[in-house]
């Protein structure tokens, strides 16, 4: 239980994170599904490159997390999909 709420936590920082750094407006549901979105981008990349330590955290999973975010919201403009606003 305690894992989807971090999963939601974490989705909302990357969420807010993200579409401050691009300047987006969206309702909170999109904000924490972009930054889960953003996350499971972010920790299959992280994964790859980096093992972690101990399996239960990963310290750059909110700066992958957020970086996925961006990543997502900078191809939806560049192909001109426009995600559902407040």
């Amino acid at each position: 239980m305690f894992h989807l709420l971090w999963y939601l936590i974490i989705g909302l920082l990357a969420g807010l994170i993200g579409k401050s750094v691009m300047h987006e407006h969206l309702s909170l549901m999109w904000t924490i599904v972009l930054g889960i979105i953003g996350s499971l981008i972010g920790g299959g990349v992280t994964s790859l490159l980096f093992r972690p330590r101990n399996e239960r955290y990963h310290p750059a999973g909110l700066i992958f997390s957020t970086l996925g975010a961006i990543l997502i919201l900078f191809i939806c403009n560049r192909l001109n999909i426009h995600l559902p606003a407040l």
